[in-house]
């Protein structure tokens, strides 16, 4: 199959990609069991893409319920080289309005027991996560925004809870307090996953609520939330479309060498089924 470099992976609001042309579905088996639904492959502006609905269509699948790890592997076994993800979020910060696109650079977990690594049964390796966003690929999503002339405010921090209820006010408070951006309850693991995986990953952080600090927003409601993602999925789409049209070929990274240094397992003492299971991963490197 023809390697696939592009990966779009779609929240709540974004189930598909209309422009999306050549459409094939296809299921991807992975040691970790099936992805959140099947993968579209198909082109945008002429290069080949790979989309995948986070919670599958019908938004059927909870936050603390998804298979982050077969989602990122079913990724890196098509080749995809760059994830271009999308997510709901509630803005804790005064200045980042209802409808603002944020592109988060740090990530902050309150999450309970996600198992958000493909390393164990015998093979351990610690990635370096100081910085847990690709900088070229949000420097290029942020100069594709431009180009569109859709405004994104680059860099802030990502809070992820474990939900599915949203924050109460003295948790909401207590993140304020702490400096946060913005508060979502999914893209930490990918964010992990995809650098294990030495993929390149952003997240698009769509904001639709004030969380329940706010005085006008003491409550937030799933009807506000997806009026609001009507609006902001149709400029997400065309800074994906736009981002994809520019990404050149190659990678100046170091995403694509995570591991280099990471794996700290004896190699003699690798077991053989975590050697074939994690090949597409750690093969280069064994």
């Amino acid at each position: 199959m023809e390697q696939i470099k592009i990966g779009i992976i779609g929240g709540s609001g974004l189930y598909d990609m209309p422009e999306l042309t050549g459409r094939e579905e296809i299921r991807v088996d992975t040691p970790f069991g099936p992805t959140s639904d099947h993968l579209i492959l198909g082109r945008l502006k002429g290069r080949r893409v790979v989309f995948l609905s986070r919670h599958g269509r019908g938004h059927r699948i909870m936050p603390s319920e998804l298979n982050f790890r077969a989602n990122i592997f079913a990724m890196k076994q098509l080749g995809v080289e760059r994830i271009l993800s999308a997510s709901a979020v509630g803005s804790l910060k005064e200045e980042l309005a209802p409808l603002d696109i944020v592109l988060p650079d740090q990530f902050v977990d309150r999450t309970r027991g996600r198992i958000s690594t493909f390393f164990g049964e015998g093979l351990v390796a610690h990635i370096p996560f100081s910085d847990p966003v690709c900088p070229d690929l949000l420097d290029r999503v942020h100069r594709s925004a431009q180009q569109v002339g859709i405004t994104t405010k680059p860099g802030g921090t990502y809070v992820c809870i474990e939900g599915p209820a949203f924050s109460t006010k003295a948790e909401s408070n207590l993140y304020r307090s702490w400096g946060m951006d913005v508060i979502g309850m999914t893209n930490l693991q990918e964010a992990k996953l995809a650098r294990e995986a030495e993929v390149c990953y952003v997240t698009l952080a769509l904001v639709t609520d004030y969380d329940c600090w706010h005085e006008s927003h003491e409550s937030v409601s799933v009807e506000m939330i997806v009026q609001h993602l009507q609006q902001n999925s149709r400029n997400a789409q065309a800074i994906i479309l736009k981002t994809v049209e520019e990404l050149p070929d190659g990678r100046s990274c170091r995403c694509g060498e995570a591991l280099k240094n990471a794996l700290i397992t004896d190699r003699t003492l690798i077991p053989g089924n975590t050697r074939k299971k994690l090949d597409c991963i750690v093969g280069k490197y064994l």
